[in-house]
């Protein structure tokens, strides 16, 4: 009996990065017992379909359902957020110029760091894989996790594997990702429940701060949901230190 021809696949740039170290930058061998959609052949390497924008096969892009062949050459591209890569099939739609993002249960404080840079973070500590999935497609969120298993279902479009476990260093790394630095506007949503700020007078707050917040500070801004209230103290300014790191200029909060 003939042997089937081995089918070839060599991932690009840190899609490497879910592959393991033996694995990483090399081109792999695997056998097809029957033809699988593109889809399906790079995932059983353990790369989420959400990071990837271009896949050639035998040298042509195409799309994820392209039946891949006994003897196929592929090759996998991760996705080109600020590139454009022209008449070539994405794999996705557009990227997201509009950041908006969606969290897993494990990513509570990076929620918080999103929304503390202005960015809509939907973010629920008992929230289901399949409710994160369903907001992410029917919202157009793009969906942050630690989960490899969650960016393969099949109804995400956007998603990102977080490399980190910092939860200060994964806010670097989203930023960098996502070409974020010109969209930051920070301290404009509330930490806590990712509502937009509104300023709100002084004498609307007094009595609801300490004492010693009303004698020192005269803006203020309340969420209107939760009703929490920010000022400029000194986790404010430890916080705007923090943002200039990232390359951003604040102009405008400690909250009780």
């Amino acid at each position: 009996m003939t042997a089937r021809p081995s089918t070839y696949i060599r991932f690009y740039a840190e899609l490497n990065d879910h592959l393991p170290a033996d694995k990483q930058y090399r081109t792999l061998e695997k056998t097809l017992i029957t033809p699988t959609s593109a889809k399906d052949f790079l995932e059983s390497f353990g790369v989420p379909h959400t990071e990837v924008d271009l896949i050639l096969v035998n040298g042509v892009s195409t799309g994820f359902d392209r039946l891949v062949q006994p003897g196929d050459r592929v090759s996998v591209y991760p996705v080109f957020e600020s590139f454009d890569i022209g008449p070539e099939v994405r794999v996705r739609p557009q990227p997201l110029r509009d950041a908006r993002f969606v969290l897993d249960v494990h990513l509570g404080r990076l929620a918080a760091y999103l929304r503390m840079l202005g960015f809509d973070a939907w973010y629920r500590s008992c929230a289901t894989d399949e409710e994160l999935a369903g907001i992410s497609a029917a919202e157009q969120r793009i969906l942050l996790t630690r989960d490899r298993g969650l960016l393969k279902h099949s109804r995400v479009t956007h998603g990102y594997w977080l490399r980190l476990t910092d939860s200060r260093r994964q806010l670097d790394e989203v930023v960098g990702r996502f070409d974020l630095v010109r969209m930051i506007q920070p301290f404009t949503r509330c930490m806590a429940c990712n509502a937009l700020l509104e300023d709100i007078p002084k004498r609307q707050v007094l009595g609801l701060i300490p004492p010693r917040a009303a004698e020192s500070y005269q803006e203020f801004r309340r969420c209107p949901d939760c009703r929490r209230i920010y000022w400029k103290g000194s986790r404010y300014r430890r916080m705007e230190s923090w943002i200039r790191e990232l390359g951003r200029p604040v102009r405008w909060m400690s909250t009780r």
